[in-house]
């Protein structure tokens, strides 16, 4: 059974003192649903070892922003995946559509990325999605196949499948815009399938989150799909009580499912 996931991504935001305050309150707030849900907190770089020590031994993990495709060497400004691994990150976000879009990171470059994190034995969490004027055009699935494809291609299927897999729709990011629990229904079912035709049963052995203005409002409806496995939340994550009732939605989701199953058994 995939375990549900809820990932934090903080992007270019806080501080030593801020960071230290919202994760005080919500370590707090977090403490019932430890258990049932992995939770993951993704820093800007320079806050990775502050972060990495107020989370101790709480359960939650480190994870990065992103990752260097280079092992080493002159290349200024970048972080690599072996230094990460050392800092006790345990999760890396790839392919996140503001670095595709604002950093030109393509496909290849995305790829080779993930390939430098599996090799660090940490879990890449390879963001794909598509833009409103593919959407419109009927491209979604088009787009987000080339993007697996290109992982599949550096990595093979095994690689593909040693990640966890981020629908976010470029159009909903930051725009307040979401997609409805259909349309990510949809996206969700489709990847899985596109999965199985590589290797039947792949598909149903990935976790795919879905991320795009997940908010206490909305995320209980999102979560319900068996489809979705979390969430990859940006900025309601940097409010202690709007992720503390996002992580209760998605632990309510995950106690109405045991209970079915115990029914049907």
């Amino acid at each position: 059974m995939r375990k549900p996931i809820l990932i934090a991504n903080w992007k270019m935001n806080g501080s030593l003192h801020a960071n230290q305050a919202l994760l005080v309150r919500m370590l707090a707030k977090l403490r019932p649903f430890r258990k049932t849900i992995d939770m993951v907190i993704c820093p800007p770089f320079p806050y990775l070892f502050q972060v990495r020590d107020l989370l101790g031994y709480t359960g939650l993990s480190l994870g990065s922003q992103n990752a260097s495709s280079a092992v080493s060497g002159a290349h200024t400004g970048e972080v690599s995946a072996t230094m990460l691994q050392e800092m006790g990150c345990r999760y890396v976000l790839v392919g996140h559509s503001e670095r595709r879009s604002l950093y030109q990171e393509s496909n290849a470059n995305v790829a080779a990325r993930h390939k430098q994190v599996l090799a660090t034995d940490m879990t890449p969490v390879l963001c794909v999605g598509e833009t409103l004027e593919e959407r419109e055009q009927g491209q979604t699935m088009t787009v987000i196949e080339r993007q697996l494809q290109a992982v599949i291609d550096a990595s093979g299927l095994e690689g593909l499948s040693s990640s966890i897999i981020a629908y976010e729709p470029v159009w909903a990011i930051g725009t307040g815009k979401t997609a409805t629990p259909e349309q990510v229904y949809e996206i969700h079912r489709a990847i899985r399938e596109f999965l199985d035709t590589r290797q039947a049963g792949t598909g149903q052995s990935v976790s795919v989150v879905y991320g795009g203005s997940v908010k206490s409002g909305n995320a209980a409806e999102l979560f319900q799909s068996p489809e979705v496995d979390g969430g990859l939340i940006g900025g309601a994550s940097l409010q202690a009580d709007e992720f503390a009732l996002i992580t209760a939605a998605l632990a309510d989701t995950v106690a109405e499912a045991g209970s079915l199953c115990g029914m049907l058994d």
